[in-house]
C-alpha cells in the first residue's frame, strides 16, 4: 500500500467533475470477492482512501480485514457487515455486494484497474491541494504568513508526488547486490578507500569510506573545536569533485561528489562564504573580515572567488528553521539542484513541531533526528548535522568527547549511523597556562604547545559501517581549513574507552 494516505475528497456540489470511474471501483471489488487471491496483486497499490465512493472504500477495507483472518471474502461473508449500511440500503441493500461479482471481466484486469483508481486519487488529491491552496492564499486576515503557506503547500504537493511512486521501498536481493557491488567497484576505483563522496581528508576517508546516501552523519564537539569549519570544509570538498567531475564528463552516478544544500542556522551566508574564500586563497580569515589585507591578498582573493563563482554550494541561512520547513526546503533542492548531501549548522537551532515543542526538549531533539534521518532516507543524501556536547566534557581530567556528552537527547546517538568527534588538545592546553614566574612548569607547558601545535582529531565514535578510533588531522586556525596530517607528526593516542 502507498505509504502516503491520501484523504478522501469530502463530496462537493460538483463532484461529477471530479476524476473517478465507479465502474473500475465495483468491478475491482466484484474480482476480489470471486477471487480473495488477487487481495496479493492490489493491496500493495491501493488502499479503502483510494475510492471515490466512500461506500466503496468500506468494502474494500471489509475484504482486507477478512482476507487477513484467512477468512474468505465474499457476498455471502461480506453482508453482515453491511446490512445496516445506509449507503448500501440505499442502492437496494446487500443485494449490490452480489451485483458487483456479475463483472468478471475484471479478474483479468484487476491490476489495471487498481492502478487507474489509484491514478484517479492522485488527480482528486491534486485538485484538493489545489483548492486549498487558493482558500489559504484568499485569506487577507492580518496574521497570515505568506511564506509559510507556501511552505505547506510545496510540502502538500510533495506528498502527492511522494505518494505517487507505488514501486515501495521493497527491492529483490539482486537489485540489492547490484547497489553493493557498484559500491565497491566505486571504492576499489577510488583507490581502495572512497565508496561514498569525498570529504576532502584522505585519512578521513579511510576511515568512514566517504558519506553515504541515506545516513545521518554527526559532527559534535565543544564551542570553538571547529565543527562549522570541518562541515565548511566537507562541504566545499564535496562540491568542487562534482564540479570537478563534471568538467572531466564522468558521469553524475560515477562522481564522488555532489551539490551541496547547506543550512546554516547560527552563521550568515556571506560569513560561510569567507570561510570558503579565505580557505581557498590562504588569507588570514580574521584579518579578511577585518580590512586588514594586502592588494596581493585581496587579488588572490578575487581571483578564487571567480573560480569559484559556478561552485554547487546552496547557502540557506533562514534562523529558526522547523525540521518541517528544512525537510521541505531540502526537497526543493533536490528536485531544482539536484543536491546530493545536505548539511545542517546545527541540529539544536532546529524547531520541531508545535505539539512536541510544548512538551520537553528531549522530545523535541528526538523528533528534530529522526526527521533528519527521514529526510536522508527519502531523498537518498547523506546529511551532516552539527551538534554541540554538554558541559559534561569541561569537568573531565580528559576532555575527550565520548557517546554520553551529546547533548540533550540520547536518541541523536540512537538514530545516527556515524558519529564524529571534533577536539584539539591545544586549545584546552592554553587554558592551562602557568604563571610565567614559575619558569621550570612554564618551559614544560610551552614545549609542549610547539609540539601539539595545529594538532587536531576526528574521532569516529560510532560507524554502522566499520570500526571506531581516531583520525589524526591538522588544523589551519588562520585559515580555518582542515587538513590531512603529515607524516612524522604527533598522532594522539587512539580513542580511549
Amino acid at each position: 500500500m502507498a505509504s502516503i494516505p491520501l484523504r478522501i475528497v469530502e463530496p462537493v456540489t460538483d463532484n461529477a467533475a471530479l476524476p473517478q470511474n465507479i465502474e473500475a471501483e465495483s468491478a475491482l471489488l466484484g474480482a476480489l470477492m470471486i477471487d480473495n487471491r488477487l487481495v496479493e496483486d492490489v493491496m500493495m497499490i491501493l488502499g479503502p482512501q483510494h475510492f471515490a465512493e466512500p461506500l466503496h472504500g468500506r468494502i474494500y477495507e471489509a475484504v482486507l480485514r477478512l482476507v487477513n483472518r484467512k477468512m474468505a471474502a465474499t457476498p455471502v461473508t461480506l453482508k453482515p457487515l453491511f446490512e445496516a449500511d445506509p449507503a448500501i440500503i440505499e442502492l437496494g441493500g446487500p443485494a449490490y455486494l452480489a451485483t458487483m461479482t456479475q463483472a468478471s471481466g475484471a479478474l483479468i484486469a484487476a491490476r489495471d484497474f487498481a492502478q487507474q483508481i489509484y491514478d484517479l486519487a492522485l488527480l482528486r488529491e491534486l485538485i484538493r491541494v489545489g483548492r486549498d491552496m487558493a482558500v489559504n492564499a484568499g485569506d487577507t486576515s492580518t496574521d497570515v504568513e505568506p511564506l509559510k503557506q507556501i511552505e505547506a503547500a510545496e510540502m502538500a504537493l510533495y506528498q502527492v508526488a511522494e505518494s505517487g511512486d507505488v514501486s515501495g521501498g521493497v527491492k529483490t536481493f539482486g537489485q540489492a547486490t547490484r547497489e553493493a557491488i557498484d559500491m565497491a567497484d566505486r571504492a576499489m576505483k577510488s583507490g581502495g578507500h572512497l565508496s561514498g563522496y569525498t570529504t576532502g581528508l584522505n585519512a578521513l576517508n579511510e576511515k568512514i569510506g566517504g558519506l553515504h546516501k541515506s545516513d545521518l552523519v554527526i559532527i559534535a564537539g565543544r564551542p570553538a573545536m571547529g565543527k562549522t569549519a570541518l562541515a565548511t570544509n566537507i562541504a566545499f570538498a564535496c562540491a568542487l569533485r562534482w564540479m570537478q567531475d563534471q568538467a572531466r564528463n564522468i558521469p553524475a552516478e560515477k562522481s564522488s561528489g555532489a551539490a551541496v544544500a547547506f543550512f546554516s542556522l547560527e552563521m550568515s551566508s556571506d560569513q560561510l562564504a569567507t570561510r570558503v574564500l579565505a580557505e581557498q586563497s590562504s588569507v588570514n580569515s580574521e584579518a579578511l573580515r577585518m580590512g586588514k589585507i594586502s592588494h596581493e591578498e585581496f587579488g588572490r582573493l578575487a581571483r578564487a572567488a571567480g573560480d569559484l563563482s559556478t561552485l554547487p554550494l546552496f547557502i540557506d541561512d533562514t534562523p529558526a528553521l522547523s525540521i518541517a520547513a528544512l525537510r521541505t526546503r531540502a526537497r526543493r533542492l533536490k528536485r531544482q539542484r539536484d543536491v546530493g548531501l545536505i548539511v545542517v549548522d546545527y541540529l539544536q537551532l532546529l524547531q520541531g513541531s508545535a505539539r512536541s515543542s510544548s512538551d520537553n526538549r528531549v522530545q523535541e531533539i528526538s523528533e528534530i533526528t529522526r526527521g533528519l534521518k527521514t529526510l536522508a532516507k527519502e531523498l537518498q543524501v547523506p546529511v551532516l548535522a552539527l551538534s554541540q556536547l554538554s558541559r559534561a566534557v569541561e569537568a573531565r581530567e580528559d576532555k575527550r568527547p565520548q557517546l554520553s556528552d551529546l547533548r540533550e537527547s540520547g536518541t541523536i546517538e540512537q538514530d545516527a549511523d556515524i558519529v564524529l568527534f571534533v577536539y584539539r588538545e591545544e586549545y584546552y592546553h592554553a587554558l592551562k597556562q602557568p604563571d610565567p614566574e614559575d619558569a621550570d612548569k612554564h618551559m614544560k607547558w610551552k614545549d609542549k604547545a610547539e609540539k601539539i601545535f595545529g594538532l587536531a582529531e576526528v574521532i569516529v565514535a560510532k560507524q554502522r559501517h566499520g570500526s571506531t578510533g581516531s583520525v589524526p588531522l591538522t588544523f589551519h586556525k588562520s585559515t580555518t581549513k582542515f587538513a590531512d596530517r603529515a607524516v612524522g607528526d604527533y598522532i594522539p593516542e587512539e580513542i580511549r574507552e
